[in-house]
């Protein structure tokens, strides 16, 4: 029997299982009282999904709210809200860029996770009307060394890299980092950037009675299902998850097309709506669309094209099948609409559609399953204000001071750049395509990835994405500020101007009144650095419940920076190419060790202060590098962060293999490893012009030597030869998980290849 509306109505004490779809028991009731009635097993579902922490953010809202209260940015075209941001770049150009999670699936099944979260963020970055140019990943993992790092891993990069290449999208950058709180728990946060022009953004809402809903895209299966509910939005227990039907499974062609389509179909002008199918399926795109427009919706949910004919009618809402796309389309273009979609060989349906009411109602097979306000669905879910208190230990964390000293600097340095965190990560670039579409100007290694945007006027965009876990333990207020100004710094040291921020914010249990303080400074350090650098937050993500029992993650507030570059042409490199050349400490160095790279690599130490916020002083350096990229006046910028002044040195010398040799005033141990904030490395020919526009800036600078040789050499210190440097900054991954060659374009055990 199907469960009708008139059904649910006359068996109000039918039992539903409403906590095995995770809602609570309270939810219900709010549910019952919202239809008057008992919903039917698809509202159930409906309400399961989209009422999820996932998706409707019932544990964050309340923080949140304070991006909203920071100043209208001139450049903000589309706030948050939407499926992405949107900014003014310029030229009458706009970029839409987002950041989004896809931890739990990735740890369930690593492959398959990691791919379809690409192919998830990129459909948000499509929606708003832009052409997707580039993506960025930032990942986490448990102990390099573990057996099951060894399992998720491999499958990760290889999903994050299969998917992106097959859709022709450089991936320019982003980070890997390890720790053991992400045993269980890795985190794969995945961001696109799209561009297009300011007339052709287009925004989520369906609008005008009488227009069609189509259903375009890949048919729907039983992947998925649950995703956002069951998956997403609880914690693993101690014996790990067992919920492989909740990960969906993508396949990267069907999504190029869709892509291509949906490019036509806007040059066309034939939509005056559209939304992706991501979290929440189904449920969610008709909802939403339904919620921001002026009216309501009627679906045939018999129309939808299946790949599986046995699913039921809620499992055909909840699914999460990959590379669907719903948009709202005139009667008369709907036949121009169906040709454009046949061209490219995309499947195209005609669900619903427009009503004048103010009712989601969907069919199935001539009986009425769903009845129900839209925005009840999409917007109006429960919101709590979680109880929240400052984590016990805290106190004895913070007073628990590193050590200050070293007793072998040399082995300390070999140490630091060879570590998991610290090492050469080309192990995993080298299976990501970077210059794809031949507009990457920039990527991995270099600090911030930039593309070319208009090849006339050669003006480009330039991302970085970073969040040191360790800092946000230690003071989640001031961790949140000090990633913000690492990406910022990043995007800085490219010579572009930052512009918008996008964040990806991963924390443990919101149950957890521990973590949910965490959550609360993190967004409140976030939101004071936004304001006081003058950037604005056009939306990102929220990932809670990523724990194992009663073991959450550290921190890890993921920063995602966008800047503007008038002309990529004088953007600065990483890396020394030339000898003779003076090599200049911009910023002040002060020894702040607590949370260091240092610390952790050297004495297994997390603990005391993390370093001291200055965003003036970012805000000036920025400003700086700025003007000396447009002058031509630097030959390389690297910006420090984690391991301090001997990482950047690393990676600037081994990057073309040029030495230096340098000096360093007072205590080395902090002058090589301080992670102090607002500092760069630069070199040039013209050290008095650098010189004079930092003292016009008001930024520090500090001649350190000069470059040439094949070692670094730290007067009175040590001398490091570059062979050596790179046999340790470079064997650690592929001693760790093999050779590239070995896995590059594998699909690793247990993964689910497309079909």
């Amino acid at each position: 029997m199907i469960d009708t509306v008139q059904h649910a109505a006359g068996t109000p004490d039918e039992e539903q299982p409403h906590r095995e779809l995770g809602l609570r028991d309270e939810e219900y009731l709010r549910i019952r009282d919202i239809l008057g009635r008992r919903p039917t097993t698809a509202e159930l579902a409906m309400y399961s999904v989209m009422w999820s922490e996932h998706c409707s953010y019932k544990s964050s809202k309340v923080h949140l709210r304070t991006f909203g209260d920071l100043p209208r940015s001139e450049a903000l075209l589309v706030g948050m809200g939407e499926n992405a941001g949107v900014v003014d770049v310029g030229d009458g150009y706009a970029v839409t860029f987002k950041v989004e999670s896809h931890n739990h699936p990735s740890y369930v099944e690593p492959y398959q996770g990691a791919a379809t979260g690409v192919g998830g963020i990129v459909r948000d970055i499509l929606t708003m009307g832009a052409r997707p140019v580039a993506v960025m990943d930032s990942l986490r993992f448990g102990r390099a060394d573990a057996p099951d790092t060894a399992r998720v891993l491999p499958g990760v990069v290889a999903g994050v890299g299969g998917y992106g290449n097959c859709l022709g999208l450089p991936n320019i950058g982003g980070e890997v980092l390890f720790d053991d709180c992400y045993a269980g728990n890795p985190l794969v946060n995945a961001l696109c950037v799209g561009v297009m022009r300011h007339a052709d953004v287009r925004l989520a809402k369906a609008e005008g009675v009488g227009n069609k809903v189509v259903l375009f895209g890949a048919r729907t299966g039983g992947d998925g299902i649950g995703g956002v509910s069951v998956l997403a939005s609880e914690t693993f227990d101690e014996h790990g998850p067992a919920k492989r039907p909740s990960v969906q499974v993508g396949d990267p062609f069907t999504e190029k097309l869709l892509i291509e389509a949906c490019l036509e179909i806007f040059a066309a002008d034939l939509v005056t709506g559209i939304q992706d199918l991501g979290g929440a399926g189904l449920s969610c795109a008709t909802s939403e669309l339904a919620a921001a427009g002026s009216g309501g919706m009627r679906i045939d949910l018999e129309a939808v094209p299946l790949r599986d004919s046995t699913l039921t009618a809620a499992e055909i809402l909840m699914s999460e099948s990959q590379e669907r796309m719903c948009a709202i389309v005139e009667p008369a273009k709907v036949e121009q609409f169906l040709a454009v979609c046949a061209k490219w060989d995309v499947l195209a349906t005609v669900i619903g559609e427009v009503t004048d009411g103010d009712r989601l109602l969907i069919d199935w097979h001539g009986e009425r399953i769903v009845d129900v306000p839209p925005r009840t669905v999409a917007h109006d879910g429960p919101v709590y204000e979680r109880p929240y208190h400052r984590p016990a230990d805290l106190d004895d964390l913070q007073a628990d001071l590193p050590p200050t000293t070293s007793a072998d600097l040399r082995a300390d340095w070999l140490a630091v750049v060879g570590s998991p965190d610290g090492c050469d990560k080309s192990w995993i670039t080298e299976q990501y395509d970077r210059y794809v579409q031949g507009n990457t100007v920039l990527a991995q290694p270099d600090d911030a990835g930039l593309v070319r945007i208009d090849e006339t006027t050669h003006r480009g965009i330039a991302l970085a994405l970073d969040g040191n876990a360790r800092f946000a333990r230690l003071d989640p207020y001031t961790g949140a500020q000090l990633n913000l100004a690492e990406a910022y710094r990043n995007v800085a040291v490219s010579g572009a101007v930052p512009l918008a921020v996008t964040n990806c914010l991963n924390f443990g249990s919101p149950e957890e009144p521990e973590v949910m303080w965490q959550f609360a400074e993190a967004v409140r350090g976030l939101a004071d650095g936004c304001r006081a650098l003058g950037l604005p937050v056009t939306g990102g993500n929220v990932s809670l419940y990523n724990q194992t029992g009663d073991v959450p993650i550290n921190p890890t507030p993921v920063i995602g920076v966008l800047g503007v570059h008038d002309d990529v042409r004088t953007r600065v490199r990483g890396g020394w190419r030339a000898a003779g050349e003076t090599v200049l400490l911009l910023g002040e160095t002060r020894p702040e060790l607590g949370g260091s790279a240092w610390a952790g690599v050297v004495h297994g130490h997390l603990g005391g202060l993390p370093p001291r916020v200055d965003l003036d002083a970012e805000r000036a350096l920025a400003g700086l590098l700025a003007r000396l990229a447009a002058d031509g006046a630097v030959t390389s910028a690297h910006d420090l962060a984690d391991g301090g002044l001997a990482q950047a040195l690393t990676e600037s010398a081994l990057r073309h293999g040029v030495g230096a040799t340098v000096r360093v005033d007072g205590d080395a141990t902090a002058a090589l490893f301080a992670e102090s904030v607002a500092r760069a490395v630069v070199t040039t020919a013209d050290p008095a012009a650098v010189r004079a526009a930092a003292e016009a800036a008001g930024v520090p600078v500090t001649e350190l030597g000069t470059t040439g040789g094949e070692a670094l050499v730290v007067e009175g210190v040590l001398e490091l030869p570059l062979a050596e440097l790179r046999s340790a900054w470079t064997r650690t991954l592929p001693d760790l998980f093999g050779h590239p060659e070995d896995v590059v374009g594998a699909v690793p055990t247990g993964a689910v290849p497309t079909s």
